[in-house]
């Protein structure tokens, strides 16, 4: 355990993020001697060590208790909130670097959208040179991480200014049942099987949803359409062909640059799903395997084969699929430099347009993380390693990075990062990560953005995660989101 002493509450979740990326493994105590702050209960246990931050209006240091020679230490404290921000993160990373011996690749970075940084500074005008500068001085970001995050934001520029930002909007839809739950997921996913009786119902509730927002939208372009999940292919084909027929009787779709659903589970697809998808317009599906290790499949209870996502592969490509994404996790328990070169090696035989490589990240919620002393013995391989190894095999493929963003308890405090042949990039996860326009979502679970200004979000509504109280509350959530249309001066 880490024991973290602060004087002020002011910067404390920042801190807790650092300090989780040079400690993954250990558990937090967190005390501020400041009286507004509700106190957290003793540790159970006596910590490892105790970290001391200090932030006084003239200076700040930080040291562990015990080793005050060794402090780290600030003169001047700046009066901006955001430098003031970036310089005790940097105080920080500087003591626990030299602590822990530790250099991360994205420094004192702790957000999980570092490309907005780059963005922010194109817009201002800064040179290629001053950027990088920058952030390899302002945050301590290595080379090779600058210059992608660089190399990428001037990719999505590029993209951006193809779509309408003021006028433009994108729609979410999703589909919160899965055949199995993996061991690694942490997102709100119902049994498809034990759920399947109410799936009529939640299709039913999802083309209310699209009805009432368009009626506000009517005067507005759709730019993106994504399916996500979940699983969407856990509905049928005549669900599917139900809820897209009201979708394009409800939109007008001629101006969609993107329609996106996510084929995630390789058992889940049939030749028939794929041709009613096609016949609806749907421009991009996203087939992830995540390994192509039969062994790791078993262990992550995905309950397909490598064979597979081979043969849904190839079943896409026959229905006419000219855009497939697939998703592929580094770092995953029990895979080693062998069976991840495996992966690449059967990834590059099929040659998707795109490719999605993951960092695993053990999230709260996930069977990895609640059953840990269940699968104490599982050994987890070198992400860092593995994406240098996505990154040469997505180039052989004629493949370039177009967007990246990062989680929390990241594995090698690496990233996600999509890699896209030209002109098969996806617009949606960069409009979703840079917040350029509204994304109004329906179903359970799902989170719309309302964005006003490109760039800065307006307004977050959450809909409600279980399917039993999202069809019980439809109403109340439709009332929730037309209320958060009118304020964002969208009416019928």
């Amino acid at each position: 355990m880490i024991a973290i002493q602060l004087n002020t509450d002011e910067f404390e979740y920042d801190i807790r993020s650092l300090v989780k990326a040079f400690y993954p493994d250990k558990e937090q105590y967190v005390h501020c001697d400041v009286s507004k702050v509700v106190q957290q209960k003793p540790p159970l246990k006596q910590p490892d060590r105790t970290l001391c931050v200090v932030m006084n209006p003239q200076d700040m240091h930080a040291y562990f208790l015990g080793e005050e020679e060794n402090a780290v230490v600030v003169s001047t404290v700046a009066e901006d909130r955001t430098q003031r921000k970036n310089d005790v993160k940097r105080l920080l990373y500087t003591l626990l670097s030299r602590k822990t011996g530790m250099i991360l690749p994205w420094g004192s970075l702790t957000g999980i959208r570092p490309t907005k940084l780059f963005t922010r500074a194109l817009e201002e005008g800064r040179s290629d040179y001053e950027i990088m500068q920058q952030m390899k001085d302002s945050y301590l970001i290595s080379e090779a991480k600058a210059k992608m995050g660089l190399a990428i934001a001037h990719k999505e520029r590029e993209l951006l200014s193809r779509l309408p930002e003021k006028d433009g909007y994108s729609l979410y839809i999703h589909i919160p049942f899965c055949p199995t739950t993996c061991l690694y997921c942490s997102f709100t996913s119902f049994p498809a099987k034990a759920y399947a009786e109410k799936m009529d119902a939640y299709v039913a509730a999802l083309k209310r949803e699209l009805t009432m927002y368009a009626e506000y939208l009517k005067n507005k372009e759709l730019t993106t359409i994504y399916v996500g999940g979940g699983t969407p292919t856990t509905l049928s084909e005549q669900q599917f062909d139900d809820l897209f027929l009201h979708l394009q009787q409800s939109f007008d779709t001629s101006r969609v640059r993107e329609f996106t659903v996510e084929a995630g589970r390789p058992d889940s697809i049939t030749p028939e799903k794929l041709k009613v998808l096609r016949r609806h317009g749907v421009t991009r599906i996203s087939i992830n395997p995540q390994t192509m290790n039969d062994e790791t499949l078993k262990v992550l209870g995905r309950r397909h084969t490598v064979a597979q996502t081979k043969d849904a592969f190839a079943m896409a490509r026959d229905c006419g699929f000219d855009n497939i994404n697939m998703d592929i996790i580094l770092g995953l328990p029990n895979e080693g430099e062998e069976e991840v070169r495996t992966t690449l090696q059967e990834i590059e035989k099929l040659h998707p347009d795109s490719l999605t490589a993951h960092s695993l990240a053990i999230k709260h919620n996930s069977r990895l993380n609640l059953m840990k002393e269940q699968y104490s013995d599982l050994k987890y391989a070198d992400a860092v390693f593995g994406m240098e190894l996505a990154g040469e095999s997505a180039a052989k493929m004629g493949m370039d990075p177009y967007y990246l963003y990062r989680q929390k308890q990241i594995a090698g405090n690496q990233e996600n990062i999509g890699y896209a042949v030209p002109g098969k990039e996806g617009l949606y996860n960069i409009l979703i990560m840079e917040e350029r326009q509204s994304i109004f979502s329906i179903g359970a679970g799902a989170v719309t953005k309302v964005v006003k200004t490109p760039g800065q979000l307006y307004e977050r509504i959450e809909t409600v995660k279980d399917v039993n109280l999202y069809l019980a509350r439809l109403e109340e959530m439709m009332h929730k989101k037309q209320d958060a249309l009118v304020r964002a001066g969208l009416n019928v």
